[in-house]
């Protein structure tokens, strides 16, 4: 049964089976944090749809055994394919009180066996989760703002929203910061709202990310020769990638249609920043549909690692950027 995420409530003590999916991981965080406020660390269990392969049969003892002073449980299983669905199929049966089980995929076609399921079947519940728009993004950080007391200019504000990358975990991520740095002062400077929005004072995920989709070979090794970034700036790196793709991606299906670069770029929405129109225009013409698409999925896949390996994560990400830069023939 399809269902939106404001919707949820009506289903509490009724459902026990959710699929979440899309590709807006950050609302789905605040739709569990949300919904399921009665589940504690101790009695929440996060998996990953392979470890569960690797084993099921300890996963579902894990499943149905319950200690002495647990009541409840809130299992959460991430990056979910059509490969987790038979489990769930011959166990659907089995009664499962006062535990709730999540799913968690990211973008499911329309011809996706688990989604199909959970559609028809009455008592699953299954949620897409879309991208968030600018007007979304304004109105959490306006939230999070006055509950913190803070007031910022709505050129401040425009300008983390940018930084942001339409991405509301980033905004979350760099509103915190400014918050613990505007304590005590009675004024946020532009500056400072530049300089605790970059990674570092030389460098910006955006900058990187812009010049390796250009294909600037020299510039992009510049970049990650003068930096050592954390494992955290690392998926900031990552989830930048992926929100200048997707804008690549609807780009190019509009220039499909009319065949007009100009004119894909100035009717996009959001609007583009004229700053950066000539460098999408260059990258519109390097990245075919295929090409970018396949680097979606190898950003999910890269992201993934990097939270299994934190400490060699430089490595990873340096990995995938080389491999994207090593094969072009744009004269630098």
């Amino acid at each position: 049964m399809i269902s939106k995420f404001y919707e949820l409530a009506k289903f509490k003590n009724k459902i026990n089976y959710y699929l979440f999916y899309g590709e807006n991981d950050g609302q789905k965080i605040d739709t569990i944090e949300n919904n399921f406020k009665n589940f504690t660390k101790e009695n929440t269990y996060k998996y990953s749809e392979k470890d569960i392969l690797a084993d099921t049969r300890i996963f579902l003892e894990n499943l149905y055994s319950k200690s002495f002073f647990e009541k409840e449980k809130l299992i959460i299983i991430s990056d979910v394919t059509d490969k987790i669905l038979s489990l769930f199929q011959d166990n659907l049966e089995t009664k499962v009180e006062d535990i709730i089980i999540i799913l968690i995929a990211k973008k499911l076609d329309k011809k996706s066996k688990i989604r199909n399921f959970f559609e028809k079947e009455k008592n699953l519940i299954i949620v897409p989760f879309y991208e968030d728009t600018s007007q979304t993004l304004i109105s959490i950080a306006k939230k999070i703002l006055y509950e913190n007391k803070l007031n910022l200019s709505q050129e401040h504000l425009n300008l983390i929203i940018e930084k942001s990358q339409g991405d509301r975990i980033n905004l979350k991520n760099e509103l915190k910061k400014i918050i613990n740095f505007s304590e005590g002062k009675k004024k946020i400077e532009l500056s400072d709202i530049l300089k605790l929005t970059n990674l570092s004072e030389n460098y910006s995920a955006g900058e990187l990310v812009d010049e390796c989709l250009s294909k600037n070979k020299k510039k992009t090794l510049n970049i990650l020769n003068e930096n050592i970034p954390s494992s955290e700036d690392n998926i900031l790196i990552l989830r930048t990638f992926l929100n200048k793709l997707k804008r690549l991606r609807k780009l190019r299906l509009n220039l499909n249609e009319n065949n007009n670069i100009d004119q894909a770029i100035n009717s996009f929405k959001p609007p583009i920043f004229w700053k950066d129109k000539n460098i999408i225009k260059q990258q519109i013409k390097i990245w075919e549909l295929n090409d970018i698409e396949n680097f979606i999925v190898d950003i999910n896949n890269t992201e993934s690692l990097i939270k299994k390996n934190p400490q060699i994560s430089n490595q990873i990400i340096n990995n995938m950027i080389l491999d994207k830069i090593e094969n072009t023939n744009i004269q630098i």
